[in-house]
């Protein structure tokens, strides 16, 4: 019999009074595909390296490319292996990756009001990994790149509908999970990419766990960050003032923007405001919303982080997009779907990194797919709160791509 690993790195004693404080409160609780592309220079290779170059014909379809044979990912090799999770990822590098730049990007219709910004870099011949941001409605940054060795991976980043560069922006219409797993399926085959990796944090862990139940024959492995289920419980502790027990000073701005007679459910009262015909309404309502999760992110404040709530642009499409799946709850059938459906991805190989004192999303919900897949790594980083920029946690990440970039490379289980 396989049995799953917990693992928690050593605890640090300057936090034993934050995590008794919060254990217990913890327990509370067939469209157009046209694309425009922008193709710049090959990281990592001289000009000569490459024996052709690509084409792109009209209508944005992308033509098939020659490349050379590189070190890293072998096509051949298609582990579909369970993890035995006995090796220490200590042992793996952990230091983010220098800053790259896409060699290519562009826009691409996925439906006839949607058009999604996706992006490349690293080895256009590696392995594939698709990166999910949070939100939903965050978007990418460049500096989700640094996760990943672009030697070996073909990085893939894109904004999900409304978010980012995506277009339209802050659009809520034929905007649902379902949607974006069906783009998610469109860049995949839009790129000629037979399976791939699958990154995701936060909301980006829910998205994650959604495609890869949808379509587990497309995935290779799993690296999810802060886990979110989406379920009742998860979004009564944030957003009807469980977490404003760690966080009662960020949590009043939140709270006493809504009159009190409408308390009774803040993700309906934002909702209203979020969707008034007021455009100056839906700018101060979003600032609010989008600062409450900035303030809250991180173990030590971080204010460059808070300071994107002041950002309207972003703000608006956060918090708009945000409300709109948490009032719909996810646009799953049912509370427990992600955690009823693990059968599906079970064979999958996966690290979740989880830190012990994320206010976002809280410890119990990692713990509770734990208990349900004890076949995937658990990691829990001692340190750290939510973000994954946080040390200890971009450290686990970087890990964890390792970890499964040496599984395959090998083809062997991983131990």
């Amino acid at each position: 019999m396989r049995f799953g690993v917990y693992r928690i790195l050593p605890h640090f004693p300057s936090h034993l009074d934050l995590h008794l404080l919060l254990s217990p409160l913890i327990s509370l609780s067939s469209p157009s595909f046209s694309s425009s592309l922008s193709i710049h220079s090959y990281p990592y290779h001289s000009t000569s390296s490459f024996l052709t170059h690509q084409k792109f014909h009209s209508g944005g379809k992308i033509s098939p490319i020659l490349r050379p044979q590189t070190i890293g990912y072998n096509k051949e090799q298609r582990p579909y292996a369970t993890m035995d999770l006995g090796e220490e990822t200590s042992e793996f590098k952990r230091e983010l990756y220098p800053d790259i730049e896409p060699h290519i990007s562009g826009q691409f219709n996925v439906s006839d009001l949607h058009s999604i910004y996706w992006e490349e870099s690293g080895n256009p011949d590696g392995h594939p990994v698709v990166f999910l941001h949070g939100g939903p409605g965050g978007g990418t940054a460049p500096s989700n790149r640094r996760f990943f060795d672009p030697e070996f991976y073909r990085i893939i980043l894109f904004d999900q509908r409304g978010a980012g560069r995506s277009i339209p922006h802050a659009c809520l219409e034929d905007n649902t999970t379902w949607e974006l797993i069906k783009d998610i399926e469109k860049l995949r085959e839009y790129l000629g990419i037979p399976e791939w990796q699958v990154f995701g944090g936060s909301w980006g862990s829910t998205l994650a766990l959604a495609y890869s139940q949808s379509y587990p024959e497309k995935v290779t492995g799993l690296v999810l960050r802060g886990i979110f289920l989406l379920r009742k419980k998860e979004l009564d502790w944030f957003y009807e003032g469980g977490a404003a027990a760690i966080f009662p000073d960020a949590w009043e701005p939140f709270r006493d923007f809504i009159p009190e007679n409408e308390r009774d459910c803040f993700i309906t009262a934002y909702s209203k405001r979020l969707n008034s015909e007021d455009i100056k309404t839906q700018y101060a309502a979003a600032r609010i919303w989008t600062t409450w999760e900035m303030m809250t992110a991180h173990l030590l404040p971080n204010e460059e982080n808070i300071k994107k709530g002041n950002d309207d642009k972003f703000s608006l499409a956060f918090a708009r997009i945000e409300n709109h799946y948490f009032l719909n709850k996810g646009f799953f059938p049912s509370d427990s779907f992600l955690l009823d459906n693990i059968q599906k991805i079970r064979h999958i190989p996966t690290v979740i990194v989880q830190g012990r004192y994320d206010v976002c999303c809280p410890m119990m919900s990692a713990w509770d797919l734990h208990k349900a897949w004890p076949e995937a790594e658990l990691k829990v980083v001692p340190d750290a709160g939510h973000s994954a920029n946080e040390t200890g946690i971009a450290a686990e990440l970087v890990a964890a791509n390792e970890k499964l970039k040496a599984h395959l490379k090998t083809g062997s289980t991983l131990k």
